[in-house]
């Protein structure tokens, strides 16, 4: 009997808060979990706004890298069998784009190849406020199949960072695909532990 797949595809695009994506990686390099990375052109200019490494230190933190623009990669068919994908952060637009069908990038198709083919698909969606256009795809999404999960702090957890927060979301994320590296204080766990 052959083994599923244990690879992942994960996604940035260009929202706010490029770190979800990078924890993430940073996290599946500890798990035996071969990652497929893709970054947006404006995901580029967000990492390097807002972090402290270059777009080339992120795409080393995956197994495989993906141009944006490469609609036939692997990860584009559905016989290349993953676990699903991540959009971490996913931005406004790049929902838009999958819950229309609109597939004239990397980012957008292979998610759009992770719902044909029923696998999961986690968007962390990063806006705030919302408008009604925001919220009409994010219901369409949904009742394509993805799941919509907006990074939200935890606080029963006690944070004492940033960091702290963005790695319960993280750990809450990877608990949709039953992977646990570890990283999620539970609820009502003992504090001491």
């Amino acid at each position: 009997m052959r083994r599923m797949s244990n690879r992942i595809i994960i996604g940035i695009s260009g929202a706010s808060g490029a770190v979800y994506g990078v924890r993430l990686l940073e996290v599946l390099r500890r798990t035996d979990i071969e990652t497929h990375l893709i970054v947006s052109k404006s995901a580029a200019l967000t990492i390097d706004s807002e972090l402290d490494i270059t777009v080339a230190d992120v795409k080393a933190l995956a197994d495989q890298v993906h141009q944006v623009g490469d609609v036939a990669a692997a990860i584009s068919s559905g016989s290349y069998r993953t676990l699903g994908m991540i959009i971490a952060p996913c931005s406004m637009r790049t929902m838009a784009d999958i819950a229309h069908g609109n597939t004239d990038n990397l980012l957008s198709r292979a998610a759009d190849v992770v719902l044909k083919e029923r696998r999961r698909l986690v968007l962390m969606a990063r806006e705030s406020p919302l408008h009604l256009g925001h919220l009409r795809a994010a219901v369409a999404v949904t009742e394509m199949g993805a799941i919509v999960a907006p990074p939200m702090p935890a606080f029963y957890n006690r944070p004492e960072s940033v960091d702290d927060m963005v790695m319960h979301s993280v750990g809450r994320v990877l608990d949709l695909f039953d992977i646990d590296p570890g990283i999620v204080k539970r609820w009502k766990d003992d504090p001491a532990s």
